[in-house]
C-alpha cells in the first residue's frame, strides 16, 4: 500500500499533524516520503526546522498523480497531505493513483458533515481506482466530552471503515511541531502519542 492520501474536506482537521507523525512511525520500519500538497505549506515547514532529514518531504507538483508514481521507485510508502477539500484538482488526481485515504474526523458536527462529502468523492475515485482503499481516523478525541463518546457511532452511518486506534488530542502534538519533530522524536513525553501511532501504523499496514 504504497500511496498514502491523508484526506480533508475543511482545515482544523488535523491532517498535516497526522501526515508528519504517520511518516515519523512509518520511518522506523520502512522507506518513507512526504508529500505537501496543502496550500499553507504546513509539512514543508515542519522539515524546514527539523534537526536532521530523516524524512523527506516533497513540494507537490502540478502532476501530483505522476510525481506519486515517480517517489514510489525509491520509497516504500509516499503519504500525501492533500487539500483541505475533496474538490481540488490534486486532491482529485490522487485518489485517482493512490492505494489509500485516510480520513482525519475530529469529534464535532463539522467534521462529520464534511465526512460526508469525501465519501462521495471516494465512490467517484472507485469509479477509474476500484481497488482504492479508504479508513476514518477518529482525531483529536477527548474521551471524558459527549460528543467524543458518540463521534464512532455516528460514523457507523458512513459506508467507510473506522479505525479500531484514535488520536487523542494531546499538547505533545503541537508541541513536537514547534520544534520540528515528530511525537517519536520527544522521549518520555511522547510515549502514549507514539504508542497510539504505532497501533495505527499496524492497522494500516495490515488493512
Amino acid at each position: 500500500m504504497p500511496v498514502i492520501a491523508v484526506v480533508g474536506n475543511k482545515g482544523g482537521a488535523g491532517k498535516t499533524t497526522l501526515s508528519v507523525n504517520l511518516a515519523a512511525g512509518l520511518t522506523k520500519k520502512t522507506s518513507i516520503a512526504v508529500v505537501d500538497a496543502d496550500p499553507q505549506g504546513s509539512a514543508l515547514r515542519w522539515r524546514a526546522i527539523a534537526d536532521d532529514d530523516a524524512i523527506p518531504v516533497y513540494q507537490a507538483s502540478e502532476q501530483l498523480a505522476d510525481q506519486a508514481s515517480e517517489l514510489q521507485a525509491d520509497y516504500d510508502y509516499v503519504v500525501i497531505d492533500c487539500p483541505p477539500s475533496v474538490h481540488a484538482p490534486q486532491t482529485n488526481a490522487i485518489l485517482q493513483v493512490g492505494d489509500l485515504a485516510l480520513i482525519p474526523v475530529q469529534p464535532s458536527p463539522v467534521d462529520l458533515w464534511a465526512t460526508i462529502h469525501i465519501e462521495r468523492a471516494i465512490d467517484q475515485a472507485h469509479e477509474t481506482n476500484p481497488s482504492l482503499k479508504a479508513l476514518l481516523v477518529i482525531n483529536q478525541l477527548e474521551s471524558r466530552t459527549t460528543l467524543s463518546r458518540l463521534v464512532r457511532e455516528a460514523l457507523t452511518e458512513i459506508a467507510i471503515p473506522v479505525a479500531d486506534t484514535a488520536v487523542r488530542r494531546r499538547a505533545i502534538y503541537r508541541n513536537s511541531a514547534l520544534e520540528g519533530k515528530s511525537v517519536f522524536d520527544m522521549g518520555r513525553r511522547g510515549v502514549d502519542a507514539a504508542a497510539e501511532l504505532d497501533q495505527l501504523i499496524q492497522e494500516i499496514m495490515t488493512s
